[in-house]
């Protein structure tokens, strides 16, 4: 593969609590996107990027953290939200962070990575479509649901279970996020993308 035919996939964390699962998810999912071929990963923890929980004005500075993660969001093909559901929806360190960009999510597409209990983040998901679409961000049909995720792990103690779904599910995501990547990528280039 060419050098400049790889992708650059911006895993995102999207949630900070304490004793959260989301890192040995996006763990796993970083994992099988690196065996994919054409993709070099960035993982961005919103626990680590620490962005403000109030936006600032127009007129107004914008802080230092939110200036520091924007060149990695910018420097993206493509993103891969990994969130738990809270309340039928997703966090609200998430939406912050959402909120604080605009430019850095157009014409890109993102995939999800949610876990829940029974819904397995469905609610999340549909939630996190409507907010990236009014951003002119394209949210990819394909995306990974993890019902009741605690019970996915092996005997042995690793996540997940080989037998999971999601074993299977990421391989299908991972080509559709890569092809919508290519070809945006391509029409950016060919027509910079304007609202």
């Amino acid at each position: 593969m060419l050098e400049n035919d790889r992708l650059r996939l911006a895993v995102i964390i999207g949630s900070t609590r304490k004793g959260r699962f989301g890192p040995t998810i996006a763990g796993w999912f970083v994992g099988r996107a690196r065996r994919h071929g054409d993709l070099d990963v960035d993982v961005i923890d919103l626990a680590e990027a620490d962005l403000p929980s109030t936006l600032t004005d127009e007129d107004e500075p914008v802080p230092p953290q939110v200036l520091a993660l924007a060149p990695r969001l910018s420097a993206a093909d493509a993103f891969a939200v990994v969130t738990p559901e809270y309340n039928r929806s997703f966090p609200a360190p998430l939406k912050t962070a959402i909120d604080w960009y605009y430019r850095e999510w157009q014409a890109k597409p993102v995939t999800f990575v949610a876990y829940g209990r029974e819904s397995g983040g469905l609610h999340a998901i549909d939630q996190l479509r409507q907010v990236f679409t009014e951003l002119d961000a394209v949210a990819i049909r394909d995306a990974i649901s993890l019902p009741r995720y605690w019970e996915m792990f092996a005997p042995d103690g690793t996540w997940p279970k080989a037998a999971s779904d999601c074993n299977t599910t990421v391989t299908a995501t991972l080509d559709h996020l890569s092809w919508w990547a290519h070809a945006l990528r391509d029409a950016r280039t060919k027509s910079p993308y304007t609202t």
